[in-house]
């Protein structure tokens, strides 16, 4: 428990230390070069790599989309009740919605804007610190990420399905850099509330759940 409090605390501490620098406006340099970085000089519309590359990371950003983040949790719960196991199915619950729940409001208090320096290659609507997509990916991958490692025997297994939910949350985060809906920072942001809220809660688990059952509890 005490081994996962140190990380969560410093990816909260990362965070708060990124807004600060980001609502001083120390980060735009960085933002914009990287935005830049990944058009092409002569027309910001198109993006550096092949055409087909713009429709592969226009897929992998619909994985930390609300539809499928929707169905991969409320799937996930529905079996979890069917084996009866409703306390891990309210864990899964509370850890994705209070990502969202969190992600919502931390997006209208910081109110950050969209990037305009490069055109959007996907239609969005809302603000942008921290990613949406980033954030609750993050927090429904480690989440699912960690229940599937805590009931495997070997080593190898364990550490596959962590360093999968790790893979997902940062290829996802990348695509909404290349796709020019957020800044790189909007996305760092995301990473770290998502990772230290997933923590929060699998600490939790540990303390309330975990502790007074075993692995089959009902």
């Amino acid at each position: 428990m005490l081994a996962m409090l140190a990380p969560a605390l410093a990816g909260t501490s990362l965070f708060l230390g990124l807004t600060s620098e980001m609502l001083e406006g120390e980060t735009r340099i960085f933002d914009e070069s990287i935005l830049l970085f990944l058009r092409q000089p002569d027309d910001l519309s198109v993006p550096i790599g092949p055409g087909w590359l713009t429709h592969v990371v226009d897929d992998i950003t619909s994985l930390g989309g609300t539809t499928a983040l929707f169905l991969i949790t409320a799937l996930t719960i529905i079996y979890l009740l069917i084996v009866r196991q409703r306390s891990v199915g309210a864990f899964v619950a509370l850890s994705v919605v209070g990502g969202w729940v969190i992600s919502t409001v931390l997006k209208i208090g910081i109110a950050r804007p969209r990037p305009e320096i490069v055109p959007h290659l996907i239609s969005v609507n809302d603000l942008s610190f921290p990613s949406g997509h980033a954030m609750v990916s993050t927090v429904t991958y480690l989440t699912l990420g960690a229940l599937l490692s805590r009931i495997q025997t070997t080593r190898a297994a364990r550490v596959y399905f962590i360093a999968v939910a790790i893979f997902l949350s940062v290829i996802i985060g990348f695509s909404r850099i290349y796709l020019g809906v957020h800044y790189p920072t909007d996305v760092l942001g995301g990473w770290c509330a998502g990772a230290s809220w997933a923590m929060f809660c699998w600490i939790l688990a540990q303390r309330y759940l975990w502790s007074r059952s075993g692995p089959g509890d009902a």
